[in-house]
């Protein structure tokens, strides 16, 4: 046999053939998607130019005259990540435990709470701020609470696949020695589950400052009222200063949050 045949790869012909089914599929899907929805891509283009120059002359130059009135939205955008964020990650800790297969055992445990959770975090934000918002009225509360419905959903999740990825080694040896739950818990599973934790937690947090500048466009406070009451006044000028306070928020936070994690994961 020569050396061309021994490491010639075969290739299956039911594979090849799944993916051109597949592709063929979502192209379809495309089309169809495009064809249902009426999208015109040359209105498209066309309109970009008029939306280009309607961005130059309405949104530049920013006006700053007003730059320090922005400072408390900015601390209260911040504020609501924060507060969302740490509250999430307690409870959605203790989901994480109950639906991993590692830390439960009771299959009817983990299926209703992970249903649970598919709920909060299939639910966007926006859609809870806007329900919270006819509950609570216009408010502070109302992102804090969507904030927190929606990140607990996505932790509880992402805690418990990071749980179950765990190596069952050390846990099998801390039952075989006759350990605790509590003790398998806290010197088996948390040790390992902590760089995970991290990670995790500070992703949430980016994800959480962007949405709390976005909540406020249905009535739930921070930076976002700012933003939809300057553009509803045709104050362009101001509303780019703010957009641009946004990004500067989200670009520091993502710095930091990097560096803690090269740091500590």
């Amino acid at each position: 046999m020569s050396k061309q045949a021994l490491y010639k790869i075969p290739l299956k012909q039911t594979d090849s053939t799944r993916i051109y089914v597949i592709g063929a599929a979502l192209f379809s899907m495309l089309i169809f998607s495009i064809f249902y929805l009426e999208i015109s891509f040359i209105d498209m283009f066309m309109g970009l130019p008029n939306f280009i120059m309607f961005f130059f002359e309405n949104f530049l130059p920013p006006n700053v005259q007003n730059i320090q009135q922005y400072i408390p939205a900015v601390i209260d955008t911040l504020g609501y990540a924060i507060i969302a964020t740490y509250i999430s990650t307690i409870i959605a800790f203790i989901f994480g435990i109950l639906i991993s297969e590692n830390t439960n055992k009771y299959k009817t445990i983990r299926v209703i709470t992970r249903g649970f959770v598919s709920i909060l975090r299939n639910i966007p934000f926006i859609i809870w701020g806007a329900l919270l918002v006819y509950i609570f009225g216009i408010g502070g509360i109302v992102g804090v609470l969507a904030l927190i419905l929606v990140t607990i959903g996505f932790l509880s999740k992402s805690y418990a696949e990071s749980i179950d990825e765990i190596s069952g080694d050390k846990l099998e040896a801390l039952r075989a020695n006759g350990s605790s739950y509590l003790q398998i818990l806290f010197h088996g599973i948390i040790p390992q589950f902590v760089p995970a934790w991290i990670n995790w937690t500070l992703f949430a947090f980016e994800i959480n400052v962007r949405a709390s500048a976005v909540l406020g466009l249905v009535g739930a406070g921070g930076i976002g009222v700012l933003i939809d009451t300057n553009i509803n006044l045709f104050k362009y000028g101001e509303a780019i200063t703010i957009i641009a306070m946004v990004v500067l928020i989200i670009l520091l936070t993502e710095f930091v949050t990097n560096s803690i994690r090269r740091r500590f994961v």
